[in-house]
């Protein structure tokens, strides 16, 4: 999927920069693209978009911050020092993978979300298509 969207931006951009046209087909295709992009159904896709990012990247900074926190307090703690760098290695490991898990999970609710909006705009748009004639009809 990554593949064909950079594709299509490169394509885009190729096509831009490369036009004989110059600047007034630029400033034709700007003008499209902002036509379609401020469509309503466009600015309901990206606010939820916005949203949903806002949610899940709030997961990400408060594992950083525990995992901050679990540091500080092993280099703190009583023993010698190789027993506080044990310490605060053990926490790092335990903090990164807190913070893995975070954003595992925040990959994956998006992956969730995308599904369920690509399979209900394939069947809305299934509903929406008329039924093909039978012959002799």
């Amino acid at each position: 999927m990554k593949g064909k969207i950079g594709l299509v931006v490169g394509l885009g951009v190729g096509y831009v920069l490369g036009t004989r046209a110059g600047r007034e087909r630029y400033e034709q295709i700007k003008t499209q693209w902002l036509k379609l992009y401020h469509t309503d159904p466009v600015q309901e896709r990206v606010e939820m978009v916005k949203d949903f990012v806002g949610d899940k990247a709030a997961a990400v900074p408060g594992a950083l911050w525990t995992g901050a926190v679990k540091v500080v307090k092993s280099v703190k703690g009583n023993g010698s020092p190789g027993q506080k760098l044990d310490a605060v290695i053990a926490s790092g490991k335990e903090a990164a993978e807190e913070v893995a898990d975070a954003t595992d999970d925040a990959v994956e609710d998006v992956k969730a979300k995308a599904s369920a909006a690509k399979s209900s705009s394939s069947s809305t748009s299934a509903a929406k298509k008329p039924a093909p004639k039978k012959p002799g009809a």
